[in-house]
């Protein structure tokens, strides 16, 4: 129970100073860049004095340390902001209403987007760590347990062939093939969970590969560890140590694997998956906001993948200890 309170103290407190450091740096990168978010909520008629009363009025104006300091009260209180163009009601209004008819109180809640958009997501990671591991377990183990013989060998060219096909192509070949042509599965938009399934493949094929390779090198180098041989002389069949041992001892990579996994799903695969399908979750969203600059919604989204990339870490790394006590925490 101590080792559980302290490893959590101090990687929790690790995590909060990388969490504050990735806020900062968005936060000061998106009012650096070029452009000005002011025009995509107004529109580009709107004439240069309303447009900079606008943004004093909205504390565009002031020092980056000064937004800084208002931004993390703010999320202290569990308000992220408003969109900058989306309206209470759900309809993007950026460009749309001119100067003298912007109504800044009648924007949408940023929280209230992304609590909106989070299961869509959540259901679509879900489904493709599940794909993924029904792809990698059996072509995967079977090569471990036999390294350098077909089965190997079998993984390693699967492995080859599903890296080397780029997800944006294999989503548009799926959605012809398989939607389009064959009408097997509906493949735009979100009415159902069928809607989740092509998706959830295309980001599966991406993470398989990786898990096929580490699952089979893990299982093979378990198998030359001098325990499988001293549990076969104390008359354990090689059946019950694999099963027992050296399979429990293979998942501690695997697991770090999957951690790793899950950032680049976070950090790529699944916004990128989700714009090519118009799926209604959490990348999409994003997306549309940086097409749209809409500075709340960047930064709540960055804020908040960077502390859940920082808890997959953390249940990663314990759920490894937990296995294995040896192991320096």
């Amino acid at each position: 129970m101590l080792f559980a309170l302290d490893f959590f103290i101090r990687r929790i407190a690790q995590g909060l100073v990388l969490v504050v450091l990735v806020a900062m740096l968005i936060f000061t990168l998106l009012r650096v860049v070029p452009g000005d978010p002011v025009r995509m909520m107004l529109g580009p008629m709107v004439s240069a004095s309303v447009a900079e009363l606008t943004a004093k009025e909205m504390g565009l104006r002031d020092p980056i340390p000064a937004q800084f300091g208002r931004y993390v009260a703010q999320i202290l209180t569990g308000d992220f902001g408003s969109s900058f163009v989306r309206s209470a009601q759900g309809g993007s209004t950026g460009g749309s209403r001119g100067g003298s008819t912007f109504d800044a109180a009648n924007r949408a809640s940023v929280l209230g987007l992304i609590t909106t958009s989070l299961p869509y997501s959540l259901l679509l990671a879900g489904l493709a760590f599940l794909f993924a591991l029904g792809i990698a377990l059996p072509i995967g183990i079977p090569a471990g347990l036999r390294s350098g013989r077909w089965p190997d060998r079998l993984a390693l060219h699967v492995a080859s062939v599903l890296v080397s096909l780029p997800n944006v192509w294999l989503a548009l070949v799926l959605i012809f093939l398989v939607s389009a042509k064959a009408g097997w599965l509906t493949a735009i938009g979100y009415q159902g969970l069928s809607y989740a399934i092509l998706p959830a493949l295309v980001l599966a094929i991406e993470l398989a590969p990786t898990l096929i390779r580490s699952i089979s090198v893990s299982v093979s180098g378990n198998l030359l560890e001098p325990y499988v041989s001293q549990g076969e002389i104390r008359g354990l069949s090689r059946s019950r140590m694999i099963v027992a041992h050296v399979l429990r001892n293979s998942s501690i990579p695997v697991l770090n694997v999957l951690g790793i996994q899950a950032i680049g799903l976070l950090l790529g695969g699944l916004f990128v998956v989700e714009y090519v399908f118009n799926y209604p979750g959490v990348g999409l969203l994003m997306i549309n906001a940086v097409f749209q600059r809409d500075f709340p919604v960047i930064q709540a989204i960055a804020i908040l993948a960077c502390a859940a990339l920082v808890m997959v870490n953390i249940l990663v790394d314990f759920a490894a200890m937990a296995i294995d006590r040896r192991l320096p925490y």
